[in-house]
């Protein structure tokens, strides 16, 4: 048998990439957050610090290790990142005045600042990309994938 009809026999049954909803999804996907990580540059984060910003917005202070469960991150991923926006100025660490070995994260003034200005990059980002969708078509996308992440028991962020 020649190496061509060897080959053809032994990918008999292999299905195409694109036949595959997750290689589908991660194309989109991909698309979505190289663009969104090119505009965010501008502003001197990456999309895992953005994740941790708008995570600290909604609380008044958060422990890493809170924030780590949230973001489906180590602890010790958590720890870099936080050292990271800390040096920025954009994320305050508190001690724990009564376990000196716990500490929390909290937004800075600039922390927030910096959020409101990533969140319009981020609808802006969002609708770029689906402007050639329905807002019917949209909302339809929206509830599959909620679908998909309730019941297959999805809850940290995408970081990666």
């Amino acid at each position: 048998m020649c190496d061509r009809a060897a080959k053809g026999a032994a990918m008999s049954g292999v299905s195409e990439l694109t036949a595959h909803l997750g290689y589908l999804m991660r194309s989109v996907s991909n698309a979505v957050s190289h663009e969104f990580a090119r505009k965010i540059a501008a502003e001197a984060v990456t999309v895992a610090e953005w994740v941790m910003l708008r995570s600290l917005y909604d609380e008044t202070e958060m422990a890493p290790s809170v924030l780590a469960t949230k973001m489906g991150m180590t602890r010790g991923a958590i720890s870099k990142l936080a050292e990271r926006l800390i040096a920025k100025r954009l994320v305050e660490r508190r001690e724990n005045p009564v376990d000196k070995r716990g500490h929390s994260l909290s937004l800075s003034l600039a922390g927030a600042q910096k959020v409101h200005a990533i969140a319009a990059l981020a609808d802006r980002n969002d609708a770029d990309f689906f402007a050639v969708m329905s807002n019917a078509e949209r909302a339809e996308l929206r509830a599959l994938l909620e679908t998909l992440i309730a019941r297959n028991g999805l809850s940290a962020a995408p970081v990666d």
